[in-house]
């Protein structure tokens, strides 16, 4: 499968905090030329499933995915997965284990919240959670900006829920190791998400870039919804100078909120190793006509 292919292999649906379904994403992603297609939802994988079933449906070739949150030089990192298999008990008892902690994390947000003056927000936010397990910052972000304290999502990120910001609580995520282990052992490819939304120093972020690969890691996302077109250049040499596959994904999570629509990025550069190349025999391809 060629580096120009139109893969997106990183979003979300309801099952974690997107706002449509993966029937309802298949359906998106196969309309705007999507070829080869992955649900990433975070921290679980319930929606694979359906996912790849309605995927098939629709003759849109399919690979399994996740997103795992890791707690990495102080800060919260995200590793996708793809291809790996979803059955896997080890896989599958990791993602529990990381869930664990989202509901009294979600409880000391809302407590936090209320010093400030803004109250009920824990139940606020529950009305926008598919999975209860799954409760995030993102449906907190909903609850502000339904109830008229913010304007946007994107207010509410530069206002709330960042370090620093009143609702920001800290949580302890699987260790690197950890999640580069998961998914490979599973069968799968581990791939840095989003590598410029971090904020590392040059340092810390070779650090990251050195443990992932040590760990097995291998592969890195160069073409993303929050990269420019400067950042998507640099981690091509950063993936070149690492000998990293190259992902892309829109990190799509709803039409009314994402800048970035699902099959709408630029190709990778021909150059690049895609890791579609890595994990080609776990393609779940559409039965001929």
């Amino acid at each position: 499968m060629p580096t120009y292919l139109n893969a997106d292999l990183h979003c979300h649906s309801v099952v974690s905090d997107g706002t449509l379904t993966p029937e309802a994403l298949a359906v998106r992603a196969k309309a705007n030329g999507v070829e080869l297609w992955a649900l990433t939802d975070h921290d679980e994988i319930g929606g694979q499933q359906r996912a790849a079933a309605a995927a098939l449906a629709l003759d849109l070739a399919y690979l399994t995915g996740v997103e795992i949150s890791v707690s990495f030089a102080g800060k919260t990192v995200h590793i996708v997965g793809l291809g790996f298999d979803a059955q896997d008990a080890t896989l599958k008892a990791g993602l529990i284990a990381t869930r664990g902690g989202r509901g009294q994390r979600a409880m000391e947000m809302s407590d936090q919240l209320a010093r400030v003056g803004i109250t009920d927000a824990y139940q606020g936010a529950l009305k926008f959670v598919g999975n209860p397990e799954l409760i995030s910052r993102t449906h907190f972000a909903r609850f502000l900006v339904e109830n008229g304290t913010c304007r946007d999502t994107n207010e509410v990120f530069r206002k709330y829920l960042t370090d620093g910001k009143p609702g920001f609580v800290e949580h302890r995520w699987a260790a690197l190791k950890e999640a580069v282990s998961w998914i490979t052992q599973a069968g799968g490819i581990a791939v840095i998400a989003h590598p410029a939304r971090y904020g590392f120093s040059a340092n810390e972020e070779y650090a990251l870039f050195s443990e992932f690969k040590t760990h097995g890691g291998r592969g890195v996302e160069v073409v993303t919804g929050s990269h420019s077109a400067a950042e998507c250049l640099r981690y091509a040499d950063i993936a070149r100078e690492f000998g990293l596959a190259a992902s892309r994904g829109s990190d799509f999570h709803s039409p009314e909120e994402s800048r970035t629509d699902l099959g709408t990025l630029p190709l990778l550069s021909a150059d690049l190793t895609p890791v579609w190349e890595m994990v080609h025999e776990h393609i779940q391809a559409p039965a001929p006509h």
